[in-house]
């Protein structure tokens, strides 16, 4: 879960190498997927095409084996695909950022140590280093004339210690100092404890030099930075209410003054209005945001305003979808826009007067782990968009497109991939038994699904359940699924109800209700790959992570016809959620409305703890330790509860691992070689196999 109404994610022994004592993948084919793969793939992501639209510089992601780390390094590919290195060695260089005149390139890397802004000189090919933080910065952003780098780095304020011990000898090894928090917002996923300070704006020449903080005060300022035309001020986002932890998403637009720091406050409402870009003429104001109404969803619109304030307007309000990100046209007549549809992401141009244009499709490949929707996209002078390439069966790579048909510059898995036998990915329409809703699935049949089929083999069936659960699975490349399938699974991923990219009415069935009907969405999308034929009914497996999670521990207290669950960093008790959660303000006031002692029923409905007796399904739980988004104690509760009910189950403890768990590709690893060791464990007909898949 992430606090983004748009895409709300409720996104032991973790050594890969003690699976391979007692528990080793079965080939499915000649040359299938394996975990140790993982470490052999590579995505593009942080597009900057240059004004022209012959050459885009890109971050190229890789996992480092020895350090156990994605890392990334500087590329750039022009229209011929001639490919070519900008930064390298084992560090991460990432926010690529052209200079107006595309003569210099400012970006970030962690080659000292630590993340500092550094420039590159292309025609000289020198590179320099500009900063020395004591925080990574971000949000990198050149003023038009080229002069200035703008950028956000946090500043830590002073603790707050109203206790002072007494008496300490000198040399003397106390225990560490008690820690005083009374601030409501206090601790993150991913960042852990949240130490005093906020983030800050500063501008730095690009000629190296002291930076200069722009903004002050006990709030935070940052997001996307934009530059007035003239490089005399900088516009941003900030939440400056001062009860902004109890209203999270109340951001506004500011400008700020670059000599005096004189700010000005641009938009005034009760929503976010987030991401603003100032248009190439100047005169204009792109940004994104909605009425905040306290639903599980609103769809972001774009709005333009002039650059001083003043009167807005949203250019998509006939769009029930939500707008993503932002470019405008070189023109200052349009903007480019990304947005989910269906599961897939596209890039459209929409024009301050008319009717928008789709110009890019198969945008997406950044998920990596799971088939979510989302990618990047950047825009040349001439209108020709570079973007990431989603294929269903590799990361993502760069493409361009201007016209009909996009050319895929690179192709940065055909030496990792391209001997390898990769499952195929189908679409599935249905209709919910609960009430004909339509539904929209994807089945992944592992290879040699055809043959085995007109040898009558019946195979298993995963249902995977994404996160959010506002968010969208679709037709992308996910190592995680690929890899069960490398196994002789079948696997089966839906958007049911409650899910973006299908409007708001479909996103918003599940607000104050979920899980819900959901699960009579899920169950439909079983049966429909059942009748499609060649499944093993006695070998049904299901898992999910995060909202998944949730809705897997919701199906196991509703039915008995799965052979075994893995329910990964969930949700079980809303009650004890909200209440040790990050975000524990916007979930209870955006989800339930209520504080969870105002509305105890409506809390313990939807908790699967409520279900935990008509539980018999073999269940495993795995869940990060360092989880501050649906803490461990969401896990341990519910192991407890089965435990105690007499259930076989298991609970998988990740060490340091956040709400994001294959943050480390190990991790990755130990996720799925656990989920497919417990399903492996609970798979009948496993002796009438030769293959790894199951037969009749």
């Amino acid at each position: 879960m992430n606090i983004s109404k748009t895409s709300i994610q409720l996104a032991l022994l973790a050594a890969p190498l003690a699976l391979s004592a007692s528990f080793s993948f079965a080939a499915t084919h000649n040359n299938p997927l394996k975990l140790e793969d993982v470490f052999s793939l590579e995505y593009a992501s942080e597009l900057d095409i240059t004004n022209n639209g012959d050459e885009v510089y890109f971050v190229r992601n890789y996992m480092d084996i020895q350090s156990d780390k994605k890392l990334g390094n500087i590329w750039k590919v022009d229209k011929n695909k001639v490919m070519t290195p900008v930064t390298n060695g084992l560090y991460s260089d990432f926010s690529p950022t052209l200079s107006p005149d595309e003569t210099k390139l400012a970006y970030i890397s962690t080659a000292s140590g630590t993340a500092q802004i550094h420039i590159k000189w292309l025609k000289s090919g020198q590179t320099g280093q500009m900063t020395h933080l004591s925080a990574s910065p971000s949000s990198l952003s050149w003023s038009p004339d080229g002069k200035m780098l703008a950028f956000s780095q946090f500043v830590k304020g002073t603790p707050k210690s109203p206790v002072s011990l007494p008496g300490k000898p000198e040399g003397a090894k106390w225990a560490d100092s008690a820690i005083f928090i009374d601030d409501l917002f206090y601790r993150a996923d991913g960042a852990g404890y949240i130490p005093p300070g906020n983030s800050q704006i500063f501008v730095i020449s690009a000629d190296g030099g002291t930076p200069r903080q722009l903004t002050q005060g006990e709030f935070d300022h940052g997001g996307k930075i934009s530059w007035s035309h003239d490089s005399k001020a900088v516009v941003f986002s900030a939440n400056l209410r001062p009860d902004s932890d109890l209203e999270l998403t109340d951001d506004n637009v500011y400008r700020v003054e670059v000599n005096s720091g004189q700010m000005l406050q641009l938009t005034d409402r009760i929503g976010p209005d987030n991401n603003p870009v100032v248009s190439p003429d100047g005169k204009l104001i792109a940004y994104l945001g909605y009425d905040e109404k306290y639903t599980n969803y609103e769809n972001t619109q774009l709005y333009v305003m002039d650059a001083n304030g003043g009167v807005s307007r949203s250019l998509t309000t006939d769009f029930d979808r939500s707008v993503g990100s932002i470019k405008w046209a070189n023109n200052s007549k349009g903007v480019y826009i990304s947005y989910d549809d269906k599961g897939e992401t596209y890039v459209a141009y929409q024009p301050l007067q008319g009717n928008r244009k789709v110009v890019a499709e198969k945008v997406g490949g950044l998920a990596f782990g799971r088939p979510y929707s989302g990618g990047e996209f950047d825009v040349a002078k001439d209108g020709t968009v570079a973007f990431t390439y989603s294929d269903p069966q590799r990361p993502a790579d760069v493409a361009i497109q201007k016209g009909d048909q996009p050319s895929v510059l690179t192709q940065l898995n055909d030496d990792a991939l391209g001997h390898k036998d990769i499952a195929t990915i189908k679409a599935l329409n249905l209709k919910s038994s609960f009430d004909d809703l339509p539904i929209q699935a994807w089945v992944v049949y592992p290879p040699g699904f055809e043959q085995g089929k007109k040898q009558g083999k019946r195979y298993p069936l995963i249902l995977e359940i994404h996160g959010g659960p506002v968010a969208n699975y679709g037709p992308h490349f996910s190592t995680e699924i690929q890899l069960m399938a490398a196994q002789g699974y079948v696997v089966v991923y839906a958007n049911p109800r409650g899910s973006d990219s299908y409007g708001k009415e479909f996103a918003q069935t599940i607000d104050k209700n979920y899980p819900s009907q959901d699960y009579d969405d899920l169950m439909s999308t079983v049966d429909a790959v059942i009748a499609q034929g060649s499944i093993d009914e006695k070998n049904l497996f299901v898992t999910g992570g995060s909202g998944g999670g949730t809705l897997t521990a919701w199906i196991v207290g509703h039915t008995e016809r799965f052979a075994a669950a893995v329910v990964a960093k969930p949700v079980i008790n809303w009650y004890s959620f909200v209440l040790t959660s990050d975000f524990y303000p916007f979930f209870y006031k955006n989800w339930f409305g209520k504080k969870p002692w105002e509305a105890q029923d409506l809390y313990m409905k939807h908790s699967p703890i409520s279900y935990v007796g008509n539980v018999t399904t073999p269940t495993m739980l795995l869940t990060g330790e360092s989880d501050h988004r649906t803490p461990i104690s969401e896990t341990e509760q519910y192991y407890q509860a089965l435990k105690l009910q007499g259930v076989e189950s298991a609970m998988v403890r990740i060490p340091g691992a956040s709400h994001g768990i294959y943050t480390r590709p190990s991790n990755l690893m130990a996720k799925v070689g656990y989920i497919m060791w417990w399903f492996d464990k609970y798979r009948s007909n496993k002796s009438d196999t030769t293959d790894g898949q199951a037969q009749e």
